[in-house]
C-alpha cells in the first residue's frame, strides 16, 4: 500500500477526502496493532473488531469501510470460538438458537433500517456512534460479570496462585470454592486434570 500510494503521489491521483495516504510510520502503527488484535482474539476470542475498529476510526477510514470490516472480523473471530463450543460439545442448543434468531433480527435491522438511514441523511457518523455503544456496552458487561465473578466467591482471587489443596481443618474457604467449581464442570475437568 506504501509503494502505490507513493506512485499515486507521483502522478498527482486525485485522492478521495477520506482515503488513507499510507506511509512507513502508519504501517507500522496498524500492523502492530493488527498483530496485537490477532494475540487478544487468540487468547479470548476478542480483539478484532473491538482493537481495530476504534483504531481504523482514529485512522481516520472511512466510516462504512470501517464498520464493514468490523463487522467481517467480528463474523470471523465468532464464528471459529463458536466451531470450537460446537465440536466440544458445549453448545446450550435452545439458547444457540435464540440468540442465532435475535442476532439475525437485529443484523436485518440494521441493514436495512440503519444502512437506509445512512443513505437517506449521508449521516456515516451514526455508524460511528453505534460502534462505540457497543464497545462501551462490552466493557461495562465485562466489568460487571467480572466484579459479580469475584463478589459470588467472596473476593477470591486464586486464579493466579498456586493450586492449593483442602486438609481437613484447614480452613481454607478460598481453595473449597474453588475444587467445588471445579467439579462444576466436568468437561474442563476433563481437559485440565489437577
Amino acid at each position: 500500500n506504501v509503494m502505490k500510494t507513493n506512485e499515486r503521489l507521483a502522478v498527482n491521483y486525485p485522492f478521495n477526502d477520506m482515503d488513507i495516504l499510507w506511509d512507513y510510520k502508519k504501517l507500522q502503527f496498524y500492523s502492530f496493532f493488527t498483530f496485537l488484535a490477532g494475540i487478544i482474539a487468540g487468547l479470548i476470542g476478542v480483539g478484532g473488531g473491538m482493537v481495530l475498529g476504534p483504531l481504523m476510526i482514529a485512522m481516520e477510514v472511512n466510516p462504512r469501510v470501517s464498520t464493514s470490516t468490523t463487522a467481517t472480523m467480528v463474523l470471523l473471530t465468532s464464528s471459529s470460538v463458536a466451531v470450537i463450543f460446537v465440536m466440544s460439545g458445549l453448545v446450550p442448543w435452545e439458547y444457540a438458537l435464540f440468540f442465532f434468531l435475535v442476532c439475525l433480527c437485529g443484523a436485518y435491522i440494521g441493514k436495512t433500517k440503519i444502512d437506509a438511514y445512512v443513505k437517506r441523511t449521508g449521516m456515516a457518523s451514526i455508524l460511528i456512534g453505534i460502534l462505540a455503544t457497543i464497545i462501551a456496552l462490552a466493557t461495562i458487561g465485562c466489568i460487571v460479570n467480572l466484579f459479580m465473578g469475584l463478589a459470588s466467591v467472596n473476593w477470591c482471587l486464586a486464579g493466579f496462585n498456586q493450586f492449593c489443596t483442602v486438609s481437613s481443618g484447614s480452613g481454607s474457604d478460598c481453595a473449597a470454592r474453588l475444587l467445588e467449581a471445579h467439579d462444576l464442570f466436568p468437561e474442563a475437568q476433563r481437559m485440565f486434570p489437577f
